[in-house]
């Protein structure tokens, strides 16, 4: 669970440490975190990390603190660096919290190979021998870790995006609400917290009217409240939303980002992100609306016809 956010009459001063797998992110996560406002140290010796945050009243700025480190930093021993921690954690100025950044092995060898880089636990031998290596070493991190982020089917910009979800700032913001559509054939976005799959209605794709128009059309939308699953299916996901979305306020999340899918992405979850959207506005929300695909070519082949449906 992560810590609570500090308030802006908080003394405590808050400190991130950021590690995880070579090749995971780190960099880009600390660069992400000093864009916004951190002061941000990588590779830093944590047998030094009591002298650098000071001792009580010693600290004398609350600017808060990110320090990257991992395998190839010196004195690396993960025993000793959660020990370290636990100690400082127990100190009354400070708010201390671990960020681990993990990813699959397959997808690290990829990006070692596309950039023709050395894994640094390798040592001459192949890049999966030293990825392996590595995550048996920072296994006892990863589980005590207050964060984890799976890098695995990020892109930059989506880690990027990741990292100032939950790291925006040290006071509480006002939550900010994402309603958005995509298409199942073109791949679940990865930052979704709350995913509702819309292909059990009627796909005006296979109607030919409709199928070059899109969930923005009024024919389309109109094609679509006909199927009598509908309304039903509506209502039940907007009363949810609207028993979720002020529990997560209440609990200082800064974003929640809703998304609806369909096959295509251009039609049902189009239609019922604005129509959701439009509901949220109403309850006193400000969602801002995304569609993925949108602008994706109509496509027989992707949308595949439905038993009951002709092409």
């Amino acid at each position: 669970m992560m810590p609570d956010s500090p308030s802006d009459d908080d003394p405590r001063q808050r400190v991130l440490l950021v590690t995880g797998l070579s090749g995971a992110g780190k960099t880009t996560a600390l660069r992400v975190l000093e864009d916004m406002g951190w002061e941000a140290i990588d590779n830093f010796p944590i047998r030094l990390l009591g002298r650098l945050v000071g001792k009580g009243t010693e600290s004398t700025t609350r600017d808060p603190l990110a320090i990257g480190f991992d395998s190839r930093t010196r004195g690396f021993v993960p025993s000793a660096v959660i020990d370290s921690v636990k100690q400082l954690a127990r100190r009354e100025d400070l708010l201390v919290t671990t960020l681990f950044l993990d990813c699959g092995s397959g997808e690290l060898e990829r990006r070692y190979n596309e950039t023709r880089r050395r894994h640094p636990m390798a040592q001459g031998r192949p890049v999966r021998v030293g990825i392996q290596a590595e995550r048996e070493l920072l296994e006892p991190l990863r589980r005590w870790a207050d964060a984890v982020i799976d890098t695995t089917d990020f892109s930059s910009n989506q880690l990027q995006q990741a990292v100032r979800e939950q790291f925006s700032g040290t006071a509480p913001q006002e939550m900010s609400v994402i309603v958005s559509s995509f298409g199942f054939a073109r791949g679940t976005p990865p930052l979704a917290d709350l995913v509702f799959d819309m292909r059990f209605l009627d796909n005006p794709h296979w109607v030919e009217e409709l199928r070059e128009k899109t969930g923005l059309d009024p024919e389309v939308g109109e094609h679509i409240v006909q199927d009598e699953a509908f309304d039903t299916v509506f209502g039940q996901i907007r009363d949810l939303l609207l028993t979720l979305l002020p529990r997560y306020r209440a609990q200082g999340k800064s974003y929640v980002n809703i998304a609806f899918g369909c096959t295509g992405g251009r039609h049902r979850s189009v239609f019922t992100a604005e129509r959701m959207a439009q509901v949220l506005r109403e309850s006193g929300f400000s969602p801002t609306v995304l569609h993925r695909n949108l602008a994706s070519r109509a496509a027989d082949e992707i949308e595949r016809p439905q038993l009951g449906q002709t092409t």
